[in-house]
């Protein structure tokens, strides 16, 4: 329970007296209320209804704007999503832990999702809520049986779903890869026994992956999806694709697509997202951040982790595929190697059976 004036203090803290045409009827309420103690539950509720008032009649003006072409959709949208952050931005601020113990339990000791590649165990360790990276490669070089060879793997790991958000390939194509890196079998071996096939694929993944097709995918859907389900993992390829953004300049559009799904990644799982090397990596073995498309800084600067897959057009190599990691700010687990967090490595593709391996896996 709180009192009247400390009930006072919260209003006026809201900004509600502020507005003329609410000051006479919440000056009413709280002569009302005077010499009583206020429930906590009531306060909450109060604020919440004044809090969004104001976005209402934000929204009408924005609204009318639109109208006379003075706003854009993106500003009503930017305004109507408000209404969801209402209740977050009124609870109680929360601190982290300065408990060592905790500490070592939450970042190191208990794991997120682990990777098929030991190679990326060691260079990278788990991936965590919070966590937000992205793979780029040129065209054709592997990136979906990258993601399928992973996140087949990952499946295994968690009792909520995975939701991959493919705007690239066909969905159709796209699962069907999965269950080839799911099981490790060609396209004849898995079509050999379906029924079979269709067993062992969901006890291996539990039906966790879910795979959203649309080739327009606005942040919105995704942001539905994530409320819904409560995911364990996202994948989104191609991520510079999402849409309901806008910029002056592309490069800070992308910014804020990849700014976006780091704050995604903190409200729900780690974020994993596909984007294009550009045409300077062609042929390259170790390509770096400075091959990402359309971006020399600003897709970079989000991500906690980055993946970058070349590939060699020399006779002999053509399933080999070199990894490079251009970014890790993750903490690891026990057996991450703290000399490779920065590593480079060498791996086979395995298109046929849609895996990467180890060198002599």
């Amino acid at each position: 329970m709180i009192t009247l004036d400390e009930f006072k203090a919260s209003i006026e803290g809201s900004g509600a007296f502020q507005r003329d045409k609410d000051r006479e009827v919440l000056l009413q309420m709280l002569s009302v209320l005077e010499n009583q103690e206020v429930g906590d539950d009531l306060v909450h509720n109060l604020l919440v209804q004044i809090k969004q008032k104001e976005i209402a009649e934000r929204l009408a003006v924005t609204s009318f704007d639109f109208v006379a072409g003075k706003k854009t959709l993106e500003d009503i949208t930017s305004i109507y999503e408000s209404f969801e952050k209402v209740e977050t931005s009124l609870e109680e601020p929360k601190f982290v832990t300065d408990n060592l113990d905790e500490l070592y339990q939450q970042t190191i000791a208990t794991p997120g999702l682990r990777w098929r590649l030991g190679t990326l165990n060691r260079m990278l360790g788990s991936i965590r809520r919070g966590d937000f990276g992205f793979v780029f490669a040129r065209p054709e070089t592997g990136k979906t049986t990258f993601l399928a060879s992973e996140v087949s793997n990952f499946a295994g790991q968690t009792e909520t779903p995975i939701i991959w958000v493919n705007n690239e390939e066909q969905g159709s194509k796209v699962m069907t890869r999965l269950y080839q890196a799911a099981l490790g079998l060609s396209m004849e071996e898995l079509m050999g026994d379906r029924r079979a096939a269709q067993q062992e694929y969901q006890r291996l993944t539990r039906g966790n992956i879910k795979l959203f097709d649309d080739a327009s995918v606005y942040k919105r859907h995704l942001e539905d999806l994530c409320d819904k389900h409560k995911p364990s993992l996202i994948v989104i390829d191609q991520i510079d694709k999402i849409k309901g953004f806008d910029g002056d300049r592309e490069d800070l559009r992308l910014g804020k697509i990849y700014q976006w799904a780091r704050e995604l990644a903190k409200t729900y799982c780690p974020i994993i997202g596909v984007c294009q090397a550009d045409g300077t990596a062609e042929g390259v073995k170790w390509l770096n951040m400075g091959h990402v498309t359309s971006a020399k800084t600003s897709k970079q600067a989000e991500a906690d982790f980055i993946i970058v897959i070349g590939k060699t057009n020399e006779q002999g190599r053509e399933l080999t595929r070199y990894i490079n990691i251009s970014k890790n700010k993750l903490t690891g687990d026990p057996d991450t190697l703290p000399e490779l967090r920065h590593g480079f490595c060498e791996v086979v593709i395995d298109p046929i059976r849609a895996r990467y391996k180890d060198v002599g896996e």
